[in-house]
């Protein structure tokens, strides 16, 4: 297995087109990039092997399953010990309805994204759930009124790449 110090325009163009579509077969996705198939399988498991890819999944349409309501949720903590941050860490990824968390800067601990069927299925979750998260002292939620870009494609014209090996 080759290891990967620089991406060159292969491995590039891999991560654009499995990032389009991760279920094209790989005859089909070594020559929309330029290479026979055993060499862009192996290639593709080198990406994996790296960290580059990390998996593949299925993207669903939340309002189709019944999750019409989006929500982004700035969450305070009381304290940011790191015993503390570590419990309310644990807890926020046990909760299948939050499906985003970060660190955050400014005011906030945490930015959240979270799902749920209507308006009165959060409320019970924010109520129940999200402030009786150990250590959390106030959370300030807005709603999305409408997806204008919604996409976990993420842009590679930034990479260098290496001449091909």
């Amino acid at each position: 297995m080759r290891i990967m110090e620089a991406l060159d325009k292969f491995d590039i163009a891999i991560l654009s087109q499995l990032q389009t579509d991760a279920r094209q077969t790989n005859a089909e996705l070594a020559s929309r990039v330029g290479l026979s198939a055993a060499p862009c399988w192996r290639r593709v498991r080198a990406l994996e092997a790296a960290g580059f890819i990390t998996g593949y999944r299925a993207e669903i349409n939340r309002h189709k399953i019944g999750l019409g309501v989006l929500a982004f949720v700035r969450l305070d903590a009381d304290r940011n010990s790191g015993d503390a941050t570590r419990q309310l860490e644990e807890a926020i990824k046990g909760m299948p309805e939050v499906i985003s968390c970060h660190y955050i800067s400014g005011t906030g601990t945490f930015e959240l994204q979270v799902v749920a069927k209507d308006l009165e299925a959060f409320s019970r979750f924010a109520l129940q759930k999200l402030m009786n998260l150990p250590h959390v002292k106030d959370i300030h939620t807005s709603f999305s009124l409408g997806e204008v870009k919604a996409s976990s494609a993420l842009p590679l014209g930034h990479l260098k790449f290496a001449a091909p090996a």
